[in-house]
């Protein structure tokens, strides 16, 4: 027989841990999976699709169409298979003449992941936007309705990404910026 605890006080517990029940089992189970698919989750965007690229040059577009291999240095890459806007690279060029360049109307860096600590997406675009920098096209229709797009800094620094050509077939009607010529109705 277990002796009664006195007036007012709690009875004594034997351990510290609750008794696992069936609702608490479910709950750990739960918050477990949570736990093991959001991390999956983060993995798979952030990590495992990328692959690091290299390059030796740099394109870049002419007025007319044609483009030019610039010789770059220090080139760091990334991309992926698993989607054409995946690719973001930085570099140093020679210094470029920006006319003899085909600017890139709408330029939307992309933002990278966190590892990839040479490419901020937010600085680039405010140095777009500040005039610091030159958006200029790289390449075309990289695959259909994707652009690749550098910005050139004065100082040789040039940073690439691809985005959606925003007056491209791909582009939601929403989305087209003004500038853009009428879109063509599919058949």
């Amino acid at each position: 027989m277990t002796a009664r605890p006195p007036p007012g006080q709690p009875p004594a517990r034997a351990g510290l841990v609750a008794p696992l029940t069936p609702a608490r089992l479910l709950v750990l189970g739960l918050l477990l999976t949570a736990l093991v698919a959001g991390a999956a989750m983060w993995w798979l965007q952030t990590r495992a699709f990328y692959r690091e690229v290299s390059a030796d040059a740099v394109l870049l577009a002419r007025p007319g169409g044609a483009a030019e291999a610039v010789p770059a240095e220090g080139f760091r890459g990334i991309d992926s298979d698993s989607s054409p806007i995946r690719f973001r690279a930085c570099a140093t060029l020679p210094p470029q003449d920006p006319v003899a360049l085909l600017p890139y109307p709408f330029p939307r860096p992309l933002v990278a992941p966190g590892w990839f600590d040479c490419f901020d997406a937010r600085a680039i675009g405010e140095a777009l936007e500040r005039g610091e920098a030159r958006a200029v096209l790289s390449e075309a229709g990289v695959v259909r309705g994707v652009d690749r797009v550098a910005a050139l800094f004065p100082d040789g620094r040039v940073f690439l990404w691809t985005q959606l050509d925003p007056c491209g077939p791909l582009a939601e009607e929403s989305d087209r910026p003004r500038a853009c010529p009428p879109s063509e109705s599919p058949p």
